[in-house]
């Protein structure tokens, strides 16, 4: 392969190292990928030679924790291409992102009979969030039917898509199939009925290039963790005009302009959903991440999941008793491989892969609603990543005939 992953590997410090002894193969990308060396620097050197609070210190260290921090929010800006800064908002992750659209928007907006539009494919983030709209506003919730590979059903979008339709929230990628979606058309359908829509973009981000004002989406919310950056940051890009109409969702320090004894005035945007002090180490070392993402090219990073993951659905084809999920079509898949073992939990699965220094993930993956629509308990879900290469699979698959060899699978 081309792309220069074992080079790349050199670069995450945890990647040199054994899991129970044997040579660590990181497959649960999807859940949080590992650090680059130079994003665990830029995090410790904040607190060693920048600790300080943002926006309120009248000091030098102060201004230069505000400069960085400011500094993220214009290069994540860049990297989706939002029009302007001050529609970056920072968050803890993808979720609180998900819940400042529902509570601040949604909960404001909606009524009884109006429409939010998802589907039993998504993250219980972007599930959760929504039936708690339901509940307290009374709209209905519908989901957009599926096809047998597990794609949206675009030739029946007009059957649950009508008038009444006020939301439509839907991810970037599945983390639980590792399929792509066509969010720009999803975009169109939605606006032409005058439905807002919001991307849940967790997965989508760090695997593919993301242009806000080409998919022309309403919301668009990620996490670091999932892009090399930081546990605890999120963003959530939401476009201006929905932003400074929308209520504050936590009060407090910073995301005010004037308080009086009995009423307050919000600050401008992004502030104004940026109560107290946030994970300033977080985000200035997520800056690097971004530039880690971007000086190797989204889009390359995208092609070489393919090339892995196709490799990994052939070998893995060549076992028998191995069940997979998700699309053939490899233009419409990601970084995530999820598979079952005829007869085997796969829960027991990951434990014997775990012996053989394979990180995987087992269960639902937060997507219950379409585990069971298939009657089963949930996959094994073997996520790539730009660290990732054909090694790798080999190793996964060398695991799953042990795996076959110990319960006796023929």
């Amino acid at each position: 392969m081309a792309f220069d992953y074992q080079n790349i590997k050199k670069d995450f410090p945890l990647l040199q190292t054994k899991m129970n002894g044997k040579p660590l193969v990181f497959l649960d990308s999807a859940a949080s990928s590992q650090k680059p060396r130079r994003v665990i620097d830029a995090f410790e050197d904040y607190y060693r030679c920048r600790n300080a609070n943002i926006h309120r210190g009248a000091y030098r260290l102060s201004y230069e924790a505000t400069d960085l921090y400011d500094t993220t929010r214009t290069k994540m800006a860049s990297f989706l291409n939002a029009p302007e800064s001050e529609s970056i908002i920072f968050t803890r992750n993808t979720t609180e992102s998900l819940n400042i659209i529902a509570y601040s928007w949604a909960m404001n907006n909606l009524k009884a009979g109006d429409e939010i539009l998802t589907s039993e494919l998504e993250h219980h983030s972007n599930l959760v969030p929504w039936m708690m709209v339901a509940r307290r506003t009374g709209a209905v919730l519908k989901h957009l039917p599926l096809t047998a590979d597990g794609k949206y059903d675009y030739a029946r979008l007009d059957s649950v898509l009508t008038s009444k339709t006020k939301l439509v929230t839907l991810a970037h990628m599945s983390n639980a199939l590792g399929t792509i979606h066509d969010i720009q058309t999803l975009s169109e359908r939605a606006h032409a009925v005058g439905a807002l829509f919001s991307v849940d973009g967790a997965q989508g981000a760090c695997h593919l290039p993301v242009d806000v004002q080409k998919i022309n989406c309403d919301f668009y919310s990620l996490s670091a963790h999932k892009m090399l950056g930081p546990t605890g940051v999120g963003v959530l890009y939401g476009r201006r005009s929905l932003l400074e109409g929308m209520e504050p969702f936590l009060g407090g320090g910073d995301m005010i302009l004037t308080v009086q004894k009995d009423s307050f005035k919000p600050a401008e945007l992004p502030m104004k959903f940026e109560a107290g002090t946030p994970n300033i180490a977080g985000v200035v070392a997520f800056a690097i991440a971004i530039e880690y993402l971007k000086s190797i090219g989204l889009e390359n990073i995208h092609q070489h999941e393919q090339q892995v993951v196709k490799y990994a659905i052939d070998e893995m084809g060549r076992i028998p008793g191995i069940t997979l999920f998700g699309t053939n079509d490899m233009n419409a898949r990601g970084g995530v491989v999820s598979f079952n073992v005829d007869g085997v939990h796969p829960h027991d699965v990951g434990s014997i892969l775990d012996e053989e220094g394979i990180a995987v993930r087992a269960g639902h993956h937060c997507c219950e609603p379409f585990m069971r629509s298939h009657d089963i308990s949930g996959t094994v879900r073997a996520s790539f990543y730009l660290d990732n290469g054909p090694e790798d699979v080999d190793a996964l698959v060398s695991g799953l005939k042990r795996v076959k060899q110990i319960f006796h699978k023929s």
